[in-house]
């Protein structure tokens, strides 16, 4: 049965069962009648997945893999933070008249800065220390950069992603700062093991371990009754995963460059309300 299933139960149940209520906060979020939006959560969730053994995507509930794909390549490919440049409509809501999401994810890898060697956006720093520096411990990315969260409409949730070669693997570590689990999670995860294994293949390595580091793991109120349905679908097999070969350049990949090979999963569609 899929790990990435047993995982996110796991993480569930967890919160469910041992995590905190803000209930007696104040909070920001809202839902879309105004009623304050509060949580349980729990603290510092770790988790592992190896990339070499099985794709984490879950099969109790059905994950948009193109569109995840489609997100990723926006932010770390073209590094736009223009949601015309996206093909799905998540960001519709923190998009202003231009439809820019201000100075945010896309936008901050796509800075360039000065080094030694000369000058490199994040995501062009990573791609050169893979191939010419594996051994360095400095191979990471961070787009919560302070000088500008107040030209954000929204503050990066996953912020930054560490990268390590062991060997001949790719490993990585993700680090999150907020995740609404039952909205966002597999979501993430489905795009960062992605990720790992574009950075793997132009590097000539082995897509190894993603590690997701989760600072403040959440379910919402209004979420539980989605949650426990969920939770208790059956697990089915993982799919696997084929990646063209023949992409060479990381900017070469485009959504038409993976594909599921036998997701089955629970297809029932969930009408789960988002809170701003």
């Amino acid at each position: 049965m899929s790990v990435a299933d047993d995982i996110f139960i796991s993480n569930m149940n967890d919160i469910m069962e041992n995590g905190v209520w803000d209930t007696n906060l104040q909070v920001r979020p809202k839902w879309s009648d105004g009623t304050p939006a509060h949580t349980v959560k729990k603290f510092g969730i770790v988790n592992r997945y190896d990339l070499s053994k099985e794709f984490p995507i879950l099969t109790i509930r059905r994950t948009a893999f193109r569109s995840c794909i489609d997100e990723i390549l926006w932010i770390w490919q073209k590094k736009s933070n223009n949601i015309r440049d996206l093909h799905s409509h998540i960001w519709d809501q923190w998009a202003d008249e231009n439809g820019s999401i201000g100075k945010a994810y896309g936008y901050q890898l796509g800075v360039k800065h000065s080094y030694r060697e000369g000058e490199f956006d994040q995501v062009d720093r990573v791609l050169y220390d893979l191939k010419h520096n594996p051994a360095s411990r400095r191979i990471l990315t961070n787009i919560y950069t302070f000088a500008d969260l107040n030209e954000m409409n929204l503050y990066p949730c996953a912020y930054s992603m560490t990268f390590n070669v062991s060997g001949d693997t790719l490993n990585g570590i993700l680090n999150q700062r907020s995740n609404d689990m039952l909205t966002a999670n597999n979501w993430n995860v489905v795009q960062y093991a992605v990720l790992l294994m574009m950075f793997a293949q132009v590097s000539g390595l082995k897509a190894g371990e993603l590690v997701h580091v989760i600072a403040d793991a959440h379910i919402y109120d209004r979420h539980i009754p989605i949650v426990k349905e969920i939770i208790a679908m059956p697990r089915l097999k993982a799919p696997k995963i084929e990646v063209d070969p023949d992409v060479k350049n990381f900017y070469d990949f485009t959504v038409d460059s993976f594909r599921l090979v036998d997701y089955e999963c629970n297809k029932k569609k969930y009408d789960i309300p988002v809170a701003e």
